[in-house]
């Protein structure tokens, strides 16, 4: 009596291989997950990270108003975040903060740039006599620089001179109207809120009053 073929053991383990080999192709084939989304290099998952971008950025937009004392202190709690690359580019900025900040002894201000960048520097350390004594000098020398009547009427609100923060306010869009957005947003100028003549002068299209 004819005996029933049985398949031999070593085509059972190369069937068993071959389905192993094939399963592993199928894993192989799919796809990576997607990148974590990034913003300048930056990892954005980490809502830590998240959390210390927003500083960085906050940070960022004090520094470029040259308000360089609480920028530094903004950068400082970025250099606690997760992100390393955010913590080398808050340190860079802190060392040129610092740089900005250093009342300049040695330095004998002549142009009205320089009287400007000293009385900005005075302004962000709190010296608010020294820095209306650079400010008023740099006016002098460059009248028309619309920068120089800015910084005077933010000193002006700083030290609660509302006419003369107007006044200086007023002047420095007449040369450039683009400070008019600036100073919506500047807190500088937080002590002019309720008085209808701030809002009057950075809202002229509410009367029809614009340019």
């Amino acid at each position: 009596m004819a005996k029933a073929h049985k398949p031999s053991a070593g085509s059972s383990g190369h069937s068993k291989g071959t389905a192993r080999s094939q399963s592993k192709s199928h894993k192989k084939k799919a796809l990576p997950p997607a990148p974590p989304a990034q913003r300048g290099g930056v990892e954005l998952v980490d809502p830590r990270v998240q959390a210390q971008l927003k500083i960085y950025d906050e940070a960022l937009a004090l520094f470029h108003q040259q308000k360089f004392a609480r920028a530094k202190q903004e950068l400082e709690k970025v250099l606690e975040g997760p992100s390393k690359e955010l913590a080398d580019r808050a340190r860079m900025h802190v060392k040129i903060a610092e740089q900005r900040m250093k009342p300049s002894q040695e330095q004998n201000p002549r142009t009205a740039e320089e009287h400007y960048q000293r009385g900005v520097a005075m302004m962000n350390i709190g010296r608010w006599d020294d820095a209306r004594e650079s400010l008023d000098k740099a006016r002098k020398a460059a009248p028309k620089a619309d920068h120089i009547h800015y910084a005077l009427a933010a000193l002006d609100c700083l030290t609660g001179e509302a006419d003369s923060a107007l006044a200086n306010l007023k002047v420095a869009i007449q040369l450039h109207p683009e400070n008019r957005y600036h100073a919506r947003n500047d807190e500088d100028f937080a002590f002019l809120q309720e008085d209808p003549r701030f809002t009057e002068l950075l809202y002229p299209e509410k009367d029809g009053t614009a340019g």
